[in-house]
């Protein structure tokens, strides 16, 4: 089933990038850090496919890392797009297409009374911390420890995400009374707790909130009068259209959206209570670049296909078929592995793996099995789903990772 997958066009490609780009390139988007067979380059999407710049072709399993919910050039969100830009796209000011979109999010989202708008979940992260201190005058986040809310020293120190951010204090994800403790190291100037949607440190399972740690921080937020902050930045669009603390029944004060809400188009958004207007408006940010209307259109059509196709729970029936297809398979190899978080963001921990070092030969063995039979896995960060997966995309996938759990067993088990 393995084939011989070309890759001179990238090899060349990394050896310009790297005369012209510090290391050749950054952030996790650099292929550097994947197994070798990993392409760096990629040329086309379409639909739940992509394309390296060799031709060799992959059922993508990452999804531009989230951006990507429908599939690649979604007609009716490509078209929406055009429109706008046929238009004029970056104007003096929005377009329309900035109120329609804020009223959908409003309407979908009961809490709510406002949305604000930018171009990546670093932006908004940012904004919504900024919003929390104006409107409480105080300064100090709670924030979970491990936790990922940005690229911005508002969480991280000198770009590293080890290090605590100052102006925070740290908590641990599901323990309700870590967050009191942080409640107290704050000593009265705790301006917000932000807390994941679901916990995704990487290297580490990825853990579901329970209703009483949900609840707990709401309560705690309540009592002590400060803005309790959902960063559904990852799970946004995928867990649920309300949010993907709505099935708990824990709403926040401010929430923060970004990859899939435009299907890959470049456009965030927090929305929040009409208790924090006055603080939203009191907050200056701007972007050149932040009132854009294709990106405003492509996620209103984005929002409105999900609604129209039941899209979440599609993309929860794959991830059901997935996950119970890889662990059969696992199991009949003798594989030991852990598949946690929602199925629709699937993560894969491989039993005798160090995560927490990226100490993970099996991961790397399967995912690059994996690839050079057409299926793009990242080995340690989770994947995404798309609606745009088909029965035989999960058909092919499962067949290929039978191989590649049994090359991890024929080199990892005793």
């Amino acid at each position: 089933m393995t084939t011989e997958r070309r890759r001179s066009n990238d090899m060349a490609l990394r050896q310009r990038a790297k005369s012209v780009i510090p290391n050749g390139m950054y952030g996790h988007q650099n292929a550097a850090i994947l197994p070798k067979n990993f392409p760096q380059f990629f040329s086309k999407g379409e639909g739940s496919h992509l394309w390296d710049v060799d031709g060799n072709e992959y059922i993508d399993y990452i999804c531009a890392y989230g951006p990507i919910v429908l599939g690649y050039q979604h007609p009716a969100v490509d078209r929406a797009v055009a429109e706008v830009q046929d238009a004029g796209d970056c104007l003096n000011g929005p377009s329309e297409k900035m109120v329609e979109l804020a009223e959908l999010l409003v309407d979908i989202t009961p809490w709510a009374n406002w949305a604000w708008f930018a171009k990546n979940g670093t932006d908004a992260t940012v904004y919504a911390a900024s919003v929390a201190r104006t409107a409480t005058g105080k300064g100090t986040l709670l924030r979970a420890h491990g936790a990922y809310h940005g690229a911005a020293p508002t969480w991280i120190t000198a770009g590293d995400m080890s290090q605590q951010a100052d102006g925070t204090v740290e908590y641990e994800f599901n323990d309700l009374a870590s967050v009191r403790t942080a409640l107290d190291e704050a000593n009265g100037d705790a301006a917000a707790i932000i807390v994941s949607a679901f916990r995704h440190d990487v290297g580490f399972d990825q853990e579901m909130p329970t209703v009483e740690f949900a609840q707990g921080v709401r309560d705690l937020c309540d009592a002590n009068s400060i803005p309790l902050i959902l960063d559904d930045v990852r799970g946004g669009f995928r867990l649920d259209l309300a949010g993907s603390w709505a099935p708990l029944g824990v709403d926040p004060d401010l929430s923060i959206y970004c990859k899939a809400i435009g299907n890959g188009q470049p456009i965030s958004a927090v929305m929040g209570r009409e208790s924090l207007a006055e603080a939203v408006a009191a907050t200056f940010a701007t972007g050149s670049y932040w009132f854009t209307g294709a990106p405003m259109a492509a996620a209103y059509t984005t929002i409105t296909t999900l609604q129209e196709t039941d899209g979440i729970a599609r993309m929860e029936r794959t991830g059901n078929a997935l996950r119970e297809g890889w662990q059969q398979a696992a199991d009949a190899h003798g594989v030991g592995i852990r598949q946690t978080g929602p199925v629709s963001i699937p993560l894969m921990l491989f039993d005798g793996d160090d995560f927490s070092t990226r100490d993970v030969p099996r991961a790397y063995r399967f995912s690059a099995e994996l690839a050079d039979r057409g299926v793009y896995l990242h080995p340690v960060h989770n994947g995404f789903l798309s609606t745009a997966l088909t029965d035989e995309d999960v058909a092919h996938t499962l067949e290929a990772s039978d191989e590649a759990f049994a090359a991890v067993a024929a080199e990892f088990n005793d």
